[in-house]
Order: C-alpha cells, then structure tokens, then sequence
C-alpha cells in the first residue's frame, strides 16, 4: 500500500512539473517575427512561419523592403512591451519552445497572420487559414506586394513560387531570392554594415566608419544590413570603436 502510495505522489509531482513548465509567462525580447525569448527560453511561435529578418519582399511599387524586419518591427510596436502568456506545447530540432502566445487575451499568432505578417503554416495546423484568407483578400502586410512563402524562401531555388496581391515584374524573382544579408543593401535606407568578429561579436559600421568600405558583404561570412542603429543593437550588435 505505501509503495502504491509513494508511487502516486511522484506521479503527481511529475504532473505539477509539466504543468509549470506548460506556461512561460513574462515581457518578451523579439527576435524576429516569430521567434522571441522570454527568460532564458527561446520560443518559436507555433501554427504559423514569419519571414526571417534578412528576407526580402516587394511593395507595391515592385521596390524591394526587409519585410521580415518590418514583421519583426511591427510585433514589437504591439506586443512588445506587455506580458506574454505562452502555452508550451513542443519542443523543435533547435531546442526552442514552440508555443501558443497570447497578451492582453489577444491570440499574437492570429495577429501576426491576421496583419499579413506571417503566414499559417497549415503543414502543422490549421488554426489560423481563415485569418490569412483574410489577410490576402485585404492586401495586408507582406500581401500588398509580392513574397515568397517564409519554408520556400529558407531552400528557395529558380523554381520557387511567388505569392502576392500583385504581378511582380519581370525582376522579381531575382530580388526574392536575395537576401538582405548579401552583397547589395536592401534599400538606399539600410546601409549600416554588420559583421561578426574573431572573437564572434557581432560589430556594425556605419558609412562614416574607417572600416566601412573595406568589409565585404557575403552570407557565408555572417554579416548583413541594418536599417538603423536602433535595429542593429536590437540584434545585439555593438559600434565598432574605430
């Protein structure tokens, strides 16, 4: 009887363990437009797939624009600042949380897909196909341009698709390909250069920089463009001290 016991009472405390780690709550930093961390877990938002921030989308003007910076920016001017809620509900391949969030009682996942600034990723759920039927019919967010869908664009390759409430132009394909890490700034507003040193810092040069013209822009070398001092320490970059 007492083992039966015993067994059962660390059955119970097994439970109230899952059930606290079930709920992360807590003023998140955003990442990007889906991923946040909040504490010392990393959560990827899950039912849905954002673009990452060096993704490249087109408006409506056929120009091109950092749209996963722009998901990214717009999720903080919303939830940045408020205590987040998240049902935890996987973990993924990369060790993150993949969870439900909420803030204020606002589902952040129907938002962000609501907004166009993500999209359902219906391979897993499809709790959110109806707000981006919504978002498409609105031309909301990434669907006032042209875009290729965030799983696409991480293997994209001359075949991928292009979505969007617009006819790209003939140049299209070329510019979603690229990467706002690359070679070429993503727009005349976004030519801070950041790198990452010996040490693995992660250092930004604006133009009046010494160093500016010498650090060539290449993904393999792990820099990418910023659109603001702002943005770049966001990423956790500092000024280089020259």
């Amino acid at each position: 009887m007492k083992s039966t016991t015993w067994l059962a009472a660390i059955f119970l405390l097994s439970l109230s363990g899952v059930a606290q780690a079930a709920e992360i709550t807590g003023v998140p930093k955003i990442r990007e437009g889906d991923q946040v961390q909040i504490g010392s877990h990393r959560i990827r938002l899950g039912g849905i797939d954002a673009p990452a921030v060096d993704q490249l989308c087109l408006n409506t003007s056929g120009e091109r624009w950092t749209c996963g910076v722009a998901a990214r920016d717009e999720l903080i001017k919303r939830f940045g600042g408020k205590s987040w809620t998240c049902q935890t509900r996987a973990v993924d391949r990369r060790g993150r949380t993949v969870a439900r969030c909420s803030a204020d009682g606002e589902d952040i996942q129907k938002w962000l897909v609501s907004s166009g600034w993500a999209l359902a990723y219906t391979r897993l759920s499809r709790d959110y196909e109806a707000d981006e039927k919504a978002a498409r019919e609105a031309k909301a967010g990434m669907w006032q341009g042209a875009f290729i869908a965030p799983w696409d664009w991480r293997v994209r390759n001359k075949k991928t698709a292009i979505l969007g409430a617009v006819k790209p132009p003939e140049h299209a394909k070329a510019i979603l390909l690229a990467s706002a890490s690359g070679s070429v700034a993503p727009s005349p507003d976004c030519t801070i250069k950041g790198n990452v040193n010996r040490s693995g810092e992660c250092i930004f040069h604006q133009p009046t920089s010494r160093w500016y013209a010498k650090i060539e822009m290449k993904i393999s070398k792990g820099t990418r463009w910023f659109c603001s001092v702002d943005e770049a320490e966001a990423a956790g970059c500092r000024e280089t001290r020259r």
